[in-house]
């Protein structure tokens, strides 16, 4: 389970109006204890995605990993997830998506349609599949 503050959530959904064409793509850090996240604050980043790609795929490059565990640990808080857009198709993820997720992280996917942000989810990869399949892991709003 993760959760999250709907202020969070409308800064996920702003990101993917702003960055509308294209896919946006952020980091997400919290706390985790089992297998329950607790949400706490985001890191926007830029897609790395070649010119053309980007309105249809995002990217995180290892330097943009290194930057944020390095957040994290200066601020003492686990990276619980990852947040992208998808513009102008539903909030599920791809098979690119799935080709490039980690088992650890929660996946939250917003849909942005004509620039507005629409239906939002939040995945995770399934163990009992051994990681191959998302399945959808729920959310809960604090506050």
């Amino acid at each position: 389970m993760l959760e999250i503050t709907e202020e969070l959530l409308g800064v996920i959904r702003a990101e993917a109006e702003k960055a509308y064409p294209n896919e946006c793509c952020g980091f997400i850090f919290g706390k985790i204890s089992g297998t329950d996240k607790h949400a706490v604050s985001l890191l926007p980043n830029e897609n790395r995605s070649e010119d053309g790609e980007r309105y249809h795929r995002f990217m995180i490059t290892a330097d943009d990993m290194l930057r944020a565990e390095l957040y994290a640990r200066r601020e003492k808080l686990d990276i619980v997830g990852i947040y992208h857009s998808h513009p102008d198709c539903p909030a599920i993820p791809s098979e690119y998506d799935r080709s490039h997720a980690l088992a650890v992280y929660s996946y939250i996917i917003v849909s942005c349609r004509n620039g507005r942000s629409a239906e939002l989810t939040d995945q995770i990869l399934d163990p009992e599949t051994g990681y191959t399949k998302f399945i959808t892991e729920e959310i809960t709003q604090c506050r």
